[in-house]
């Protein structure tokens, strides 16, 4: 294996000095040619673990005939889903009972594979605006689709990640939020600035910028905000949201700080001088939102830790509470026909309740127990939705609401067996006298005996909360006796808002100890030991895995950070950094400077330390946590552990952050890992 050459850069920051023997790795074509040994000295590692051939044939066999339906939208008398039985998931129509595709990305020209990354249909049904891009890459090509014909129009607009589309009432054009052309001269902090919505006519004519910094004077933002528009229906108002940090995948809910304005419609025609006026800002609390007539119902921690459901008169801005604050978390909201539907988590775990919508006696929607919300979406008609629920026990079920769930059948019944599984939940006691949520699956009648291999993961941030859903991928690793745990670490979102501030900038090394602390539970109680555990995390979740490696590198046999961050006081000058600046800190300022230093794990590693077997993936076309981040971490543990362990990269050069891979390459990573780490802690064969 290729060692990595050392020239150190010392950064002096507020009286601090902060070595960095591995600064080249963040520019230059020498990265990829060293990763790319990496990658192969990885590969003839895998290949030689007795059990990856094992792995990976079950993996084959368990998707093989699997039928995958995510991605639900409902328009006008059609159902719209992306289903997934070959190499990436197609887009599919259903109409009546018969369903028929629309859209399948691999049959896209290309060097790399092409992913559907996200799609809106028109509010009729009859027109859709897509995103699509190669290589998981998520820097989509917006494409415009006739779904009567099947006619696919590439339009102007490129680069246009999760699009935040808003359609004209009657089809004749879309607004789509976009990131510019990237300019090789600006530094990677500044390619995303100035991101715009553009108006984009159907049938001809150019797209115009509706929405950008410095357009409007009645709209400040900061070049880094992005803005989108909502059109919602019902409402005579049109409104900007201006997103000025991180989030989800949606705009609607799970969001952090943005601000809210509204003007009239008709200054659709006129997007530099029409007057916006501001409804709501980031101190007002707001996470989730939804609009109907004249009335803005929101979900905000203002003046409830875990979050309560009010309702705001865009008329004369009274303000009303439907929901108090409880100890479950509000995560979102819809309207649906004449009450608000709420989903909420409890302890990570999903539930349902109604109100009326004038106010009234709130109702819990019954849900199978601890299980996940994988999606939920309003029908444009405003009268039922559709609720995705899955476990981890349970397959994923499509249900129809309108009042009541009614399941669709839309969703084919798994084939995988989970019935000799279980899923016991368990409060592990953080140090501080804390108790995380800690859910852990194994086979029935697994032992107490300390001997189980066992795989602990965790996240723990931006108040995201980990998804106990179904995973057949999971199973080869669970009928061999292997143990698998998920901690609701501080940081995320699993008790709400303050769940989310107590593991936030400088509480953020709640967020490692509290993956240690549920680790050391796991021991106590008898599921594993040290020798037969491993840690795993991805993308932010390398705060907890990197951060337990260098602080406890003796209670893991191994340790996996899929797509991880790592150098965290360096994360700021990528381009996916200064939007996440307002979650982890940012080097401009000492207390910032020190926030990062907690979550910073590659400035931790010392020389001499028998560090555990450490597994790290990257993906060469990944926009979110470019592929230096796990690339430094690995040659900087490779150069310091005395204890003989392997420290690999594993590469993937038709792959980013994971979003659009492949049926093929999700198996195949499946079993590395799984391979890697039941080497490490004793896995057995069937």
């Amino acid at each position: 294996m290729t060692e990595a050459r050392i020239e150190t850069v010392v950064d002096t920051l507020f009286g601090r000095e902060l070595p960095d023997p591995y600064r080249w790795m963040e520019d230059g074509p020498e990265l990829r040619e060293w990763l790319l040994a990496q990658g192969k000295a990885a590969e003839e590692h895998f290949a030689a673990l007795p059990l990856r051939a094992e792995l990976k044939a079950r993996l084959d066999e368990l998707t093989a005939d699997a039928v995958e339906i995510t991605g639900f939208a409902l328009a006008g008398d059609r159902v719209f889903c992306l289903r997934q039985t070959g190499t990436v998931p197609v887009l599919v129509v259903r109409e009546g009972d018969e369903e028929r595709v629309l859209l399948d990305p691999a049959t896209f020209d290309g060097e790399l594979h092409s992913a559907l990354d996200w799609y809106t249909p028109s509010p009729d049904g009859a027109l859709i605006v897509c995103g699509v891009s190669q290589g998981g890459s998520e820097q989509s090509q917006v494409y415009l689709l006739d779904v009567a014909t099947g006619e696919l129009t590439e339009t102007p607009l490129r680069h246009s990640r999760f699009g935040g589309v808003a359609w004209l009432p009657d089809g004749s054009g879309f607004f789509c939020h976009r990131y510019p052309d990237p300019d090789p001269d600006l530094p990677p902090a500044r390619r995303r600035e100035y991101s715009a919505t553009w108006f984009v006519p159907v049938g001809g004519g150019e797209p115009t910028v509706m929405l950008r910094c410095g357009h409007n004077p009645s709209l400040p933002m900061a070049p880094t905000d992005r803005p989108y528009l909502l059109l919602p229906k019902d409402c005579e108002l049109m409104f900007t949201l201006i997103a000025h940090r991180a989030f989800g995948d949606s705009i609607s809910e799970e969001m952090t700080d943005f601000t809210l304005y509204a003007a009239p419609r008709s200054g659709l025609d006129s997007p530099t001088t029409c007057e916006w006026r501001k409804i709501a800002d980031p101190s007002d609390g707001i996470t989730a939102y939804a609009i109907h007539g004249d009335t803005l119902y929101v979900v905000t921690h203002k003046d409830a830790p875990r979050s309560e459901v009010q309702a705001w008169s865009l008329t004369d801005g009274t303000r009303t509470v439907l929901v108090p604050g409880s100890e479950r978390a509000v995560r979102g909201i819809r309207v649906i026909g004449d009450h608000l539907l709420v989903r909420d988590v409890d302890a990570g775990t999903a539930a349902l309740r109604r109100v009326p919508l004038a106010g009234g006696e709130i109702e819990d929607v019954p849900l199978p127990p601890g299980g996940y919300i994988a999606q939920w979406t309003a029908h444009s008609d405003g009268r039922s939705a559709l609720v995705v629920f899955s476990s981890f026990t349970q397959p994923p079920t499509a249900y129809r609401y309108d009042g009541e769930l009614r399941d669709t059948g839309w969703i084919p019944p798994s084939r995988v067996d989970f019935s000799d599984i279980e899923v016991t939940h368990l409060r592990a006691p953080a140090r501080d006298g804390v108790s995380i949520p800690l859910t852990v699956v194994h086979r029935k009648g697994t032992p107490l005996d300390g001997e189980n291999p066992t795989i602990l993961t965790g996240y723990g941030s931006y108040g995201f909360v980990l998804r106990r859903q179904f995973n057949p991928r999971l199973l080869p690793w669970l009928e061999r006796g292997g143990v698998f745990a998920m901690a609701g670490l501080r940081g995320g979102g699993d008790h709400g808002h303050e769940w989310h501030m107590a593991g936030n900038l400088a509480n953020k090394e709640n967020t490692i100890t509290d993956f240690i602390d549920c680790a050391e539970h796991l021991v106590a109680v008898g599921y594993t030991r040290p020798e037969r555990l491993a840690g795993d995390g991805g993308s932010a979740g390398g705060i907890p895995t990197g951060g337990a490696i260098v602080r406890r590198p003796e209670l893991w046999a191994a340790m996996v950070m899929e797509v991880a961050v790592s150098n965290m006081t360096r994360m700021e000058f990528t381009e996916n950094g200064p939007i996440n600046a307002p979650e982890f800190g940012s080097v401009a300022t000492e207390q910032g400077l020190l926030d990062l230093l907690i979550v910073d794990s590659y400035l931790r590693v010392e020389d001499g330390v028998a560090y555990p077997a450490v597994l790290l993936t990257c993906g060469l076309n990944d926009h979110r946590v470019p592929a230096w981040q796990p690339a430094k971490m690995g040659a900087r543990l490779q150069a310091a552990t005395s204890s003989g362990n392997p420290v690999l990269i594993r590469v993937d050069t038709d792959a980013g952050h994971g979003f659009g891979s492949t049926r093929e390459q999700r198996n195949a990573l499946t079993a590395d890992m799984h391979a890697f780490v039941g080497a490490r802690t004793g896995l057995v064969g069937r």
